[in-house]
């Protein structure tokens, strides 16, 4: 458990003003010139050293991500972009930080600029967040007013940051698709490589970082990489934001340590599951991304990114998502189906074509309307999906089904008997009772 000593967001909840003036009692932009002045390679071996790793869901040692960009510019500007199209159903942690830890988000961004020798940052932020993009927009200019960036600002770095209102595309969440988005174009992922650090925003070197993993630098870096790498467990260290949703009795975000198990986070900071523990069905644990884990399997399983890898889910963007044994888990994958058939960019054809093909036999399957032998040819499809995209999307759409053939295959076979039997019925109420 995390104690409140160790906790960086300390105003997720918006109790207190998200203004510069209270920014500056909780500590931030503390210190910022002298971590400056220790230089480049001090901070990424830094940030190396903290073990942390991406928090927008890949989980990639954020220092070696900053440490690909060019050590020399070729004359080429460098880019920081830092990814706030939090668009992944489930997930609501970063829009918390926009609104009420915005400073810490600003600071964070000034030093892995200065890391990767970027004067400039761009804030993406996703289509529908109107009151996160004023709240940000409004620290940023507080920041420029008090000189704590800009041109000619106090720690001697010129810096610029930009806020960019994307149009609600989930497919700009992708690091190129948002790359490509922020020039102007179609969001559509890009062929790698070359890679960002390489050829990135305006074909310049460019790093695309999540909300979370940027605003939590500055903190890392006063406090020291011991101190981060000391909370969690090996491998999966330092806090993380958990946006717990579905069946508990007190859905919640909450800064917690990693690697707390599932039964710990629940029964902390939830209240329980609604109707007991004997009523968890499932839990998708990361995002609707994800395959889900049965409530055998993830009861007392360590929420980070190894042990539910183990699992064959993943952490992603720790969007908890608690199902009881009321859920219709045939119905809810292909009301998650439906989303990746409606957000593929339709760039590639397995998923362009494979997205609508699965949501429409995974709807037939929730009514029931299916052969059994079905079941095999949809698992089929998604692996030909799987891995046959220029980006997770692709993954993304065909992971759900997965785990619902591989965990509950047997709902989807009583669904079809149930049907077969007596085909005149509404399936919904027959899956009732």
């Amino acid at each position: 458990m995390l104690n409140d000593r160790d906790r960086i967001f300390t105003n997720l909840y918006g109790f207190h003003s998200p203004g510069l003036k209270e920014a500056l009692k909780r500590g931030n932009w503390d210190g910022t010139k002298f971590l400056l002045e220790r230089g480049r390679d001090w901070i990424i071996n830094e940030m190396k050293a903290s073990g942390l790793r991406g928090r927008g869901g890949a989980g990639f040692s954020t220092g070696l991500k900053w440490s690909f960009m060019p050590k020399q510019s070729d004359g080429r500007p460098h880019y920081l972009v830092v990814n706030a199209d939090e668009s992944e159903p489930g997930t609501c942690k970063d829009r918390e930080i926009l609104r009420h830890d915005p400073h810490l988000l600003i600071e964070g961004c000034m030093l892995a600029s200065f890391a990767m020798g970027a004067h400039a940052a761009y804030v993406y932020l996703r289509g529908e967040y109107i009151a996160e993009r004023i709240a940000l927009q409004k620290a940023v200019d507080e920041a420029y007013e008090a000189k704590l960036v800009g041109k000619d600002n106090v720690h001697g770095y010129p810096f610029d940051i930009y806020v960019h209102h994307g149009a609600g595309a989930y497919i700009c969440g992708e690091e190129t698709a948002l790359l490509e988005s922020l020039e102007g174009k179609k969001g559509m992922p890009r062929l790698k490589p070359p890679f960002p650090a390489n050829m990135g925003l305006y074909g310049c070197p460019t790093t695309v970082n999540n909300v979370e993993s940027i605003a939590v630098a500055g903190t890392i870096l006063r406090r020291g990489a011991a101190w981060f790498s000391g909370i969690g467990r090996p491998n999966n260290v330092g806090t993380k934001l958990f946006c717990v949703s579905g069946h508990v009795n007190k859905p919640c975000n909450v800064e917690e340590a990693m690697g707390l198990t599932f039964r710990e986070l629940i029964e902390t900071h939830c209240g329980g599951i609604r109707g007991g523990w004997d009523n968890l069905l499932a839990v998708i644990p990361g995002g609707v991304s994800v395959p889900m884990v049965p409530a055998d399997q993830i009861i007392d399983a360590p929420m980070d990114f190894d042990t539910l890898r183990g699992l064959r889910s993943g952490l992603g963007t720790a969007a908890v998502m608690v199902m009881d044994k009321s859920t219709d888990v045939v119905r809810a994958i292909a009301r998650i189906s439906y989303f990746y058939k409606h957000e593929s960019c339709g760039q590639c054809t397995p998923c362009r074509e494979g997205t609508g093909w699965m949501w429409r036999v995974i709807s037939r399957m929730a009514e029931g309307r299916a052969q059994k032998r079905e079941i095999d040819l949809l698992l089929d499809v998604t692996t030909r999906v799987e891995g046959h995209t220029i980006c997770a999307l692709g993954d993304a759409a065909a992971w759900p089904i997965q785990g619902l053939i591989r965990h509950f295959r047997h709902e989807i076979e009583k669904r079809i008997d149930d049907y077969a039997a007596n085909p005149h019925s509404d399936p919904v109420l027959v899956a009732a009772e």
